[in-house]
């Protein structure tokens, strides 16, 4: 599904990513793992367009994105989440999830005045589709709740609700349990493992809780220093002596990884 080819970026003279190549296979869901100042969220933001490479190459289903911006990438499925939720404070859970599809008709002035009938159909669409989603993620007794007062778990399930508002090939999670207890965190795992096997989404994540990790991810993939150290299952790579110097010996073996 995504192929990174020899990807660098660089900031000045630091090599945030540097030279690196990866494959997430369709219908995988992949962990990425490493000490913080790894490249990880670099190398995340360099694939979904919010930085341009310094060098590489990026092909997603065989199709060359290097390069190209968020939005252009956004219609051709490739999406992703952040560590800190963005949500539409002030609209409700079900508002943030109907404000994701593009091009809606009512977007356009003269059909609000003119095709009411069309936009009318088009917004009962997405509204119903919103409200499957909602209990897709079994959110429906916060549906009318503003975006703004959810906990930071239930605004994780949001986002991930809003990749589910298009048709996604791939999407991106960067730290999907950062801030999230662990019953939650158990619902947010279901959710992705069902939209993995059901809907065949492809994943890729950013966590450090290698019981999560362990749970939900085959292969895992370490990067250290901007470059990929190890790959492999998550008992292979957490008991690789490469990848537990890299954490300094602190803990790969620990159920957290140190941040």
């Amino acid at each position: 599904m995504i192929r990174v080819e020899n990807l660098s970026k660089h900031f000045g003279g630091l090599k945030a990513v540097n030279n690196t190549s990866i494959s997430i296979a369709k219908g995988s869901i992949t962990g990425l793992i490493g000490p913080n100042g790894a490249g990880k969220t670099t190398l995340f933001n360099t694939i979904a367009g919010l930085y341009q490479p310094t060098h590489g190459h990026v092909y997603l289903d065989g199709e060359e994105i290097t390069g190209l911006k968020p939005h252009q990438l956004f219609h051709k499925g490739l999406l992703r989440t952040f560590q800190i939720a963005h949500e539409f404070s002030r609209l409700s859970v079900t508002e943030n999830l109907m404000m994701v599809p593009a091009a809606q008709s009512g977007e356009n002035l003269l059909n609000a005045w003119f095709r009411r009938s069309q936009v009318e159909q088009q917004e009962q669409a997405i509204h119903d589709k919103a409200i499957e989603v909602i209990g897709f993620l079994k959110l429906d007794h916060i549906a009318h709740e503003l975006a703004g007062n959810l906990s930071g778990g239930q605004k994780k399930l949001l986002e991930l609700g809003r990749t589910m508002m298009v048709d996604a090939k791939i999407v991106f999670l960067d730290e999907v349990g950062a801030g999230v207890n662990r019953s939650l965190l158990r619902e947010i795992g279901d959710a992705i493992i069902k939209l993995n096997q059901d809907k065949g989404y492809t994943f890729c994540m950013i966590e450090h809780d290698m019981d999560f990790i362990g749970r939900m991810c085959d292969p895992v993939i370490c990067m250290a220093e901007g470059a990929v150290l190890a790959e492999g299952t998550a008992d292979e790579v957490k008991n690789n002596e490469e990848v537990i110097e890299a954490y300094l010996g602190r803990g790969l073996k620990n159920k957290v990884v140190p941040a």
